[in-house]
């Protein structure tokens, strides 16, 4: 049997991190990459990890095919656009935190979803489909309801479709746009992997519980509530409900601290942990990832971390 397939969809970006003064330096990242990333590391040699995207032809999107494919993300789903460059952002640290300025405007991910014939080909060839409000908050309206579909038609289907609302307001119309595509991407989700700061600025949850109620009453299946690090908030497809108690981590750089999680907890499920231990081992890769400058840790580091968890069917 051929390896399964976990496929990513969004927008990877060109990062400049801030080294101190004037020197910065140059990286790639964006939170599906990130979380495809994490996932690569961490599933071995029975899944594969793609991702799918749209390029430019400049020289920095050459640059980022070949580094994707060097750390064995599949580039073959990515289209290329002569007309469009990928997209830039710039990182500065204040204790820890991040404040960020993007240059994304003509970036040819922007159009990922306008050739429907390629996004149908590649999602029917999934066996798991990770997307987040990012990428639906940078395609126009019509490629986003096409997107929607075609992820509720997957689950449909059988395919394991996991959502990372990821609200970042800035990106959006308005706020009630955000909120409304939030509510339709919460029903195409087998998996929810909503944060709870930005769920309570975004829909005023009271508390983690009634965070998770809403999505699952939105639709979605397993639902994740991240907490910057404090206690996780689970519930299972049956509307069981479980608290994690994980402990803070104060951060070097929070950068790729939830899609690190995301990454970490998918590879997990998908061999067979159950959601309590796969959070918790979730859990333990953000705080390493918090502890250093950057989104993404070497690749090699990670494997050389990853664990024996036994294979298992595929998460349902």
């Amino acid at each position: 049997m051929s390896n399964r397939l976990f496929l990513s969809i969004g927008e990877a970006m060109v990062e400049l991190s801030q080294e101190g003064g004037d020197l910065w330096r140059m990286g790639f990242a964006g939170d599906t990459l990130n979380t495809a990333w994490y996932a690569r590391a961490f599933l071995g040699e029975a899944w594969r990890v793609a991702y799918f995207s749209r390029l430019g032809t400049d020289p920095f999107s050459e640059r980022m095919a070949g580094f994707l494919e060097a750390n064995g993300i599949g580039t073959g789903f990515i289209a290329r656009d002569p007309k469009r460059n990928v997209g830039l952002y710039s990182i500065e640290l204040h204790e820890g935190e991040r404040s960020f300025a993007y240059w994304r405007g003509q970036s040819a991910a922007r159009h990922l979803a306008d050739d429907e014939t390629a996004l149908k080909a590649v999602i029917d060839a999934a066996d798991l489909v990770y997307f987040s409000g990012i990428t639906l908050a940078i395609l126009a309206p019509d490629r986003r309801a096409f997107l929607l579909d075609e992820v509720a038609r997957a689950r449909r289907a059988g395919t394991t479709t996991v959502f990372d609302p990821n609200l970042r307001p800035a990106l959006w119309e308005d706020a009630a746009t955000m909120r409304d595509w939030v509510r339709k991407a919460a029903a195409t989700a087998a998996i929810a992997l909503p944060s709870f700061d930005d769920e309570a600025a975004a829909f005023g949850d009271a508390n983690l519980a009634a965070c998770a109620s809403r999505w699952h009453e939105a639709g979605a299946g397993e639902v994740v509530v991240k907490n910057g690090g404090g206690p996780i908030a689970l519930l299972d497809g049956e509307a069981r409900s479980e608290v994690i108690d994980c402990a803070r981590v104060a951060p070097v750089d929070s950068t790729g601290a939830g899609d690190s999680f995301n990454g970490g907890y998918l590879a997990a499920r998908l061999q067979g942990l159950a959601p309590a231990e796969a959070a918790r081992r979730a859990h333990a890769l953000a705080a390493r990832v918090i502890g250093r400058r950057g989104a993404l840790m070497p690749m090699a580091e990670l494997v050389a971390l990853r664990g024996s968890a036994p294979a298992a069917p595929l998460l349902r």
